[in-house]
């Protein structure tokens, strides 16, 4: 009779550990933060509309996460200093694609002159930055550092945005 009351409570043990292991997975949500490196601008605005993020198991579809538009000027956040953008729950999976979509109050400061900053593209399908973060708590969180210095050169017609972004 012991073998049975093992056999049973191995078994009981068994389907609560695969019950667990099934259970379905909870969303996750993910916090986008930006940074930057420094420059010798005075100002480097960009006028943050939409954060969109593109997971591995949909290869086509987009989420909108909840941003916080504005205008950001990107050398107020050197050096440690960051902020959140967005947020949003996510699902589970690895994040591939991340995009800033900017709208056109974009500018820089030089030498106490304000320019306008023009970014090819950034209304309309927006700064692409391709990364594969796994997702692994329930919150997650990654920063965009966009580095100003590489980032913005002044042309024969007036200031372009050349985005360098790398995601820690």
């Amino acid at each position: 009779m012991n073998k049975h009351r093992l056999f049973f409570a191995l078994a009981f043990a068994a389907c609560i550990s695969f019950a667990a292991c099934n259970k379905e997975e909870s969303g996750h949500t993910l916090r986008v933060r930006l940074t930057d490196a420094p420059t010798a601008l005075d100002e480097v605005n960009v006028d943050l509309q939409q954060v969109l993020v593109k997971m591995d198991r949909d290869s086509a579809a987009w989420i909108t996460l909840k941003a916080v538009p504005g205008v950001y000027n990107l050398l107020d956040l050197q050096n440690g200093v960051d902020t959140l953008i967005a947020e949003g729950d996510v699902g589970t999976g690895t994040v591939k694609e991340i995009r800033l979509v900017l709208g056109e109050n974009n500018s820089v400061v030089a030498n106490g002159e304000t320019h306008d900053l023009t970014i090819p593209s950034g209304a309309q399908s927006g700064l692409k930055i391709k990364i594969s973060k796994p997702m692994r708590q329930t919150l997650d969180s990654l920063t965009i550092d966009f580095d100003a210095a590489l980032s913005v050169k002044q042309e024969r017609d007036g200031y372009k945005l050349r985005p360098v972004l790398r995601v820690k």
